[in-house]
């Protein structure tokens, strides 16, 4: 790139950013087995060796082998300071990922009794940064959280056999397409609960009223109960294909602000079904009267209530003295609770609901 003028910033050795992705991408493939044989004949036309004309002559030559190859897949993060909180959490929700079923799914290589290696997952730390490793055979991959700024996944094979691919040279394409498949099905597999992360921009713009599209768009303020119910209402309709109309929301609203159904007009459901869109949190599906969670609706929901009901709620609560049997029976329920949460944790839950 430097040869050709192309602006770019490095990342060791890889790319943070670039002036012609095009251009980068065609520089990296061209890097295949050709070009490497040819850097060899190169310097043995210069470098002593023990063949003579008459032994090359007779077709007595050397050759190359792959004795280690490695593909890796960098993805630039357009948010650095959120990417360690994000590996880390890839990281807890698949420590099974080592296991023989995943890992025949990530190197489509099937899995048996008498397939050597061990099958788990490592996590090793070196100084302060933490990386996953999956093997298979004599061949790994390992991702980590590069230079604080890309996810970087490497797929690095040591014996071309473990895949039934000879050794020579001109085996590197089918490498490279085993190698780069690895990597993409690895990200395909890995499972991360749904992203509730919200911008400081993001959180604050909901947090006063705005002008959107000329309509006014009231607050969805943090600690409001009316906020905290209609999102919590809302989440209860994550998994209907269909929707949710301004009934079925009513219905749950009001049992969340310990009213009943008829208590809340469908008037009043309206001014937050019109809060929530202007917001950007649902979208009306086309051509009916029902409405759908966007994906910013989701991460800001999730946010809102777990926040609320998991961190702010229970840390101010005012210390009351117990008995002992109330002692006893809040010692059980706080068991029961966190043995729920673990559970939808580990389940991959996509909301809880209080």
């Amino acid at each position: 790139m430097r040869k050709r003028g192309i602006a770019f910033e490095a990342l060791d050795n890889g790319v943070l950013s670039c002036a012609d992705p095009g251009a980068l991408q065609r520089i990296c493939d061209g890097l295949d087995d050709k070009k490497i044989d040819r850097l060899l004949r190169k310097w043995l036309a210069r470098l002593p060796h023990p063949f003579d004309r008459r032994d090359r002559g007779a077709g007595y030559r050397y050759g190359l082998s792959i004795l280690q190859a490695e593909f890796a897949l960098t993805q630039v993060l357009d948010r650095p300071v959120a990417g360690r909180i994000f590996f880390e959490q890839v990281i807890r929700e698949n420590l099974d990922i080592g296991r023989p079923g995943q890992v025949q799914l990530i190197f489509d290589r099937r899995v048996n009794r008498r397939t050597p290696g061990r099958f788990r997952t490592r996590v090793i730390t070196e100084g302060v940064t933490p990386s996953l490793h999956v093997d298979y055979k004599r061949s790994r991959i390992k991702q980590y959280h590069k230079e604080g700024q890309a996810l970087r996944s490497e797929t690095t094979i040591n014996d071309t056999r473990d895949f039934g691919v000879g050794r020579l040279l001109k085996n590197l394409p089918e490498l490279r397409r085993i190698g780069f498949a690895a990597n993409r099905r690895l990200l395909e597999i890995e499972q991360i609960s749904h992203d509730c992360a919200l911008g400081d921009d993001t959180f604050q713009h909901l947090q006063r009223p705005r002008l959107i599209e000329g309509q006014r768009a009231p607050a969805l303020r943090f600690g409001d109960a009316n906020a905290q119910a209609v999102l919590n209402a809302v989440l209860m309709f994550v998994f209907v294909a269909r929707g949710f109309t301004n009934k079925d929301l009513r219905q749950q609203f009001a049992v969340l602000l310990g009213k009943r159904a008829g208590e809340i007009s469908p008037g009043r459901m309206s001014y937050e079904l019109r809060r929530l869109r202007l917001h950007g949190l649902i979208e009306r599906l086309p051509k009916t009267h029902r409405y759908r969670l966007t994906n910013e609706g989701l991460r800001t929901a999730l946010f809102y209530t777990r926040v609320y009901s998991r961190i702010l709620r229970p840390a101010m609560a005012p210390p009351v003295p117990l008995a002992p049997a109330a002692r006893q029976a809040l010692r059980q329920f706080h068991a029961a609770e966190d043995a729920v949460h673990s559970w939808c944790d580990q389940a991959h839950i996509a909301a809880y609901i209080t």
